[in-house]
């Protein structure tokens, strides 16, 4: 996603109405999800998962918070992020790129974590993102508890992964996915499952979106019809064969888009006690 776009979003993004690039459509998903986390009334936010922080930084500029966490396990990743926000302070849309062009109001500070054992006191923040991450936590339900003790009192968690869908059998789901077993790096976790693990770790769940048919689908159709632009970028950095297995997955994710076997859920849930 990097080479293809040289952005440092690593999301699929949201392909809503009017949304051409990859650029457009990330920066979409990020704005989805603030709105969803009512971020327009938080003070402070944990960004979990928080990849090379473009989306914090999106969340800072959106949004009157007064501080911001962005957490990740991978601390090359946190290391650029530092980078890009000295170079850079505030967001907009320009030939297709975020650019960032004045100070920033929140304070943005980075943690090198799991997202099962945060360092992180009780009922200390408001709002809890995991932005396209979540699917890599495991065991998931320990990220669930984790959350629920440190939110505040009403504090909201808000969850946008990827998920299967009528595939609870084990050999059902090895079958379905085929090349995505590999490519698809992650737990692979069912709707339901993601459901239950987070009502029964004390959230009500406030709000489900499902938006699977703005995300994979539209994506493919933009590699298709860019693949020979697209294939030079990556083709500088990886060999051939990379950039088929790429082409492969994502007609493989369409398909199974196409057939409702896999989604995008979005989830908002709220600490009640």
């Amino acid at each position: 996603m990097q080479v293809a776009t040289g952005a440092n979003m690593l999301n699929f993004g949201y392909w809503k109405g009017g949304t051409y690039t990859p650029v457009e459509a990330q920066y979409n998903l990020c704005s989805l999800i603030g709105k969803t986390a009512e971020l327009s009334s938080s003070k402070s936010l944990i960004d979990i998962g928080s990849g090379y922080g473009a989306p914090a930084l999106i969340w800072s500029m959106e949004n009157k918070l007064s501080d911001i966490i962005c957490v990740n396990i991978n601390f090359q990743q946190l290391q650029s992020s530092k980078s890009s926000k000295m170079a850079f302070n505030k967001i907009r849309i320009e030939n297709s790129q975020v650019l960032l062009v004045s100070p920033q109001p929140s304070e943005i500070c980075n943690i090198n974590s799991t997202s099962i054992s945060l360092p992180i006191a009780n009922n200390t923040v408001d709002r809890i993102i995991a932005l396209e991450s979540a699917q890599h936590f495991k065991p998931f339900d320990r990220f669930i508890t984790e959350s629920y003790r440190i939110l505040q009192h009403k504090g909201l968690l808000v969850i946008a992964m990827p998920v299967t869908v009528y595939l609870n059998n084990y050999f059902k789901k090895i079958f379905s996915l085929g090349i995505l077993n590999v490519t698809w790096s992650s737990e692979h976790y069912t709707f339901e499952y993601i459901k239950s693990a987070t009502t029964t770790n004390g959230f009500s769940l406030k709000e489900i979106t499902m938006i699977g048919k703005g995300v994979y689908e539209p994506l493919t159709l933009y590699y298709i019809q860019n693949r020979k632009k697209l294939r030079e970028k990556i083709l500088a950095h990886y060999p051939s064969f990379i950039e088929k297995i790429l082409y492969r997955s994502l007609m493989k994710m369409m398909t199974m888009s196409e057939k409702g076997l896999i989604d995008y859920i979005v989830i908002k849930a709220q600490k009640l006690s």
